[in-house]
């Protein structure tokens, strides 16, 4: 059994225990399930109540780590089992986790191998098949990073991302990033160049501010470069100067070049829309009859779909990007956590005539 994806927050130590009791409460939307906080060596607790884990948290945390078992409510009454845990700065310093994370127990809660759809009498289409599934996981990873970073307008958390790696890894390498502030969406290269240049773990320096970042960035070698691999594992590279380039470059500038990326014409994926189109509105219908118990021999029955090689490799190579501007004043970007968000920074560079 294989758990993921991860979801990764950062926000100060003094706010953590109250961001780790909001994301829970709005994860947990019916207390209907027990749950588990579990403050190892002094404290468990067994408890329906939101409120009462967090106080038990609060009343311990600092001295120890905490952590809790719970049932999230996703979309369409999906319910998943998840563990969520909240470090101290201490912890961290001594083995990076964070400093909030959680992960459903099983990546299939996010991913299937399978999906039950109605196929019609029209060819089985891979491409189509990939691009439901595309949906069905980006719909998730969207709905739940932002709960569990932005449950609030409090804007403790500042940024955090989900991967399928059990690590935080550079933001350009994740499937999924979230900022409270769109204006520091630059944040994403810097962070991912100081740590992939400097080699630092990402959670421990996720809270530096961008003129931080700057200053690291900044005091690299001239034409100091790293490596940067997309999904397909095809090599690129990042310059020092590229990313000073994009943090002098307007915030505006640089979301309005993301989201034209994200929106550039992918002629496979355009082609395979059709078909998944039709798929999703023929499995909707049988569905429907199912649950009304009005199916006759001239409905669609569902047919199993087992995901494949086939599958993935086209996702990795055209899953669409996601570019979502929260009413917070955050923004998220996205795509299916077989692909990371590097191709959508790539485009968006040398659109911008950043790339060197």
């Amino acid at each position: 059994m294989k758990s993921g994806p991860y979801f990764f927050a950062w926000c100060d130590e003094a706010a953590r225990v109250d961001a780790f009791g909001a994301a829970l409460s709005a994860l947990v939307k019916m207390e209907q399930y027990s749950m588990r906080a579990n403050m190892y060596p002094e404290a468990e607790c067994h408890t329906t109540s939101v409120g009462e884990v967090a106080a038990k948290i609060r009343a311990h945390f600092g001295r120890t780590d905490a952590e809790t078992y719970f049932v999230a409510s996703l979309n369409y009454e999906h319910f998943v089992h998840c563990i969520m845990r909240c470090y101290t700065d201490r912890s961290e310093r001594l083995k990076p986790m964070g400093p909030i994370h959680m992960h459903p127990r099983e990546i299939e809660d996010f991913m299937p191998m399978h999906m039950d759809l109605a196929l019609g009498s029209g060819p089985r289409c891979v491409k189509a098949e990939a691009v439901l599934a595309w949906h069905m996981a980006l719909e998730d990873i969207d709905d739940v990073l932002v709960r569990f970073c932005a449950p609030d307008a409090s804007g403790r958390v500042s940024t955090g991302g989900c991967t399928t790696a059990w690590t935080w890894l550079a933001p350009v390498a994740m499937c999924a990033t979230y900022n409270a502030d769109a204006r520091d969406i630059a944040r994403d290269l810097a962070l991912s160049w100081v740590s992939l240049h400097d080699q630092e773990k990402v959670s421990l320096i996720a809270g530096m501010s961008p003129e931080a970042l700057h200053a690291r960035v900044d005091a690299a070698p001239a034409g100091a470069r790293v490596a940067m691999r997309d999904g397909s594992g095809r090599w690129t590279s990042l310059s020092r100067e590229t990313v000073l380039k994009a943090l002098a470059t307007p915030p505006s500038a640089l979301l309005e070049a993301l989201e034209a990326s994200a929106d550039a014409p992918d002629n496979a994926w355009r082609a395979a829309e059709p078909r998944a189109r039709e798929i999703y509105e023929r499995t909707l219908q049988s569905r429907e009859s199912g649950e009304r118990g009005t199916m006759t021999g001239k409905d669609v029955p569902l047919f199993r779909v087992e995901m494949t090689g086939d599958h993935v490799y086209f996702l990795v190579d055209h899953a669409r990007f996601h570019v979502r501007r929260l009413a917070s004043g955050g923004v998220l970007l996205a795509t299916h956590p077989y692909r990371t968000l590097w191709p959508l920074w790539s485009d968006a560079l040398f659109a911008l005539g950043l790339m060197s």
